[in-house]
């Protein structure tokens, strides 16, 4: 049976991902202290170590979790923090120190030398002439490794938005490749969240303290305006921008920029990338397609593809977008191991 080591788990959207697809994961490893209450409730077969990459050893690593250098049956998962990476022009300021983890994963493939290796990123990271991928390719080539990667679009493996990553797979004992797309049809955002009996109408500052965690954002009286005033199904701040108390000054006769934001989302097309704002009505498309409000918590749990009894551990509605938006999406997640389950049965 393959075994993986989830480094950069988050809330555990890789590691759920990975167990559906019959591997077993061993731990998850994040820094991030605020996760770890979400991923101990959801993979209670899985170890969660609250460590720092870049100064634990690898040897110390192995004597924890009674590794073996040169295991076959070994996967190493590096999903590192991306929006250093991110071909969106925003400042990187905050997120240039975590721009090189790939740096300090590629310390643990050289210690351990697993069958497998699984990376996954923003498309950015395998397209800036920077990128610390173009070394981590040529060191693992020389060490023996054979790897596939490329830009996948998520919402061709069951998740219902719009979401491309870079992946690679390596492997030790031979050829592999990326999985294919066998979907015949694509989900939308009405397969995610269209079924009101679930998720029932809630106003704008709703707090769930339910275990299904149906809290949204609260909004400011001129966003309810704005939102009220925006046409159900796709509409846009367009239909409001001769509006001189709605309009932003930003946006005047700027029609052509950010066409997004403040939108409501489409019922029958995939939603936009799920992000760590998505709870924001005014950080993207963001906005329910009927109701006066964002996105709710476990929507956005939803249209990343967590099924409905993952527990979602945080008071804090802004901690609990941002561990939802920053998680590889379960579907996807599945998709790739099943396709590393699938080369290594054939390598056996």
């Amino acid at each position: 049976m393959l075994k993986a080591v989830d480094f950069f788990c988050g809330g555990g959207g890789m590691s759920l991902g990975l167990s559906q697809a019959g591997i077993e994961v061993l731990a998850g490893i994040d820094n991030d202290e605020s996760v770890q209450s979400t991923y101990e409730a959801n993979h209670n077969k899985s170890q969660f170590l609250n460590r720092d990459i870049s100064t634990l050893p690898p040897s110390e690593l192995q004597s924890i979790l009674s590794l073996e250098r040169k295991d076959n049956n070994l996967l190493l998962v590096g999903c590192s923090p991306c929006q250093y990476w991110s071909l969106i022009n925003t400042t990187k300021v905050k997120s240039k120190k975590t721009a090189f983890l790939l740096s300090n994963f590629y310390e643990f493939v050289k210690h351990l030398l697993p069958g497998y290796i699984l990376i996954e990123n923003v498309p950015g990271l395998s397209k800036k002439r920077e990128s610390p991928i173009n070394d981590f390719k040529e060191a693992i080539q020389s060490m023996g490794y054979s790897f596939t990667d490329g830009v996948l679009d998520c919402n061709s493996y069951g998740v219902p938005q719009k979401r491309h990553r870079y992946v690679l797979i390596a492997s030790r004992l031979g050829n592999i490749s990326l999985p294919k797309n066998r979907l015949k049809k694509k989900p939308v955002l009405r397969d995610a969240i269209g079924d009101y009996k679930y998720f029932e109408p809630v106003p704008s500052g709703a707090l769930d303290k339910s275990a299904k965690c149906h809290s949204t954002a609260k909004l400011s009286s001129l966003n309810v305006k704005r939102i009220q005033a925006t046409p159900h199904d796709g509409g846009t701040r367009l239909s409001w921008k001769n509006n001189e108390e709605l309009q932003l000054k930003a946006y005047i006769n700027r029609d052509d920029i950010f066409k997004d934001v403040y939108g409501r989302l489409f019922w029958d097309k995939p939603a936009p990338t799920i992000t760590t704002k998505f709870i924001s009505y005014s950080n993207g498309r963001f906005g329910h397609p009927e109701q006066d409000r964002a996105l709710s918590i476990r929507e956005g749990a939803s249209i990343q593809s967590f099924p409905r009894t993952y527990k979602i551990k945080s008071e804090s509605v802004t901690t609990a977008a941002r561990i939802i938006g920053n998680a590889v999406p379960p579907k996807f997640a599945k998709a790739l191991g099943r396709e590393i389950m699938r080369s290594h049965r054939e390598q056996q």
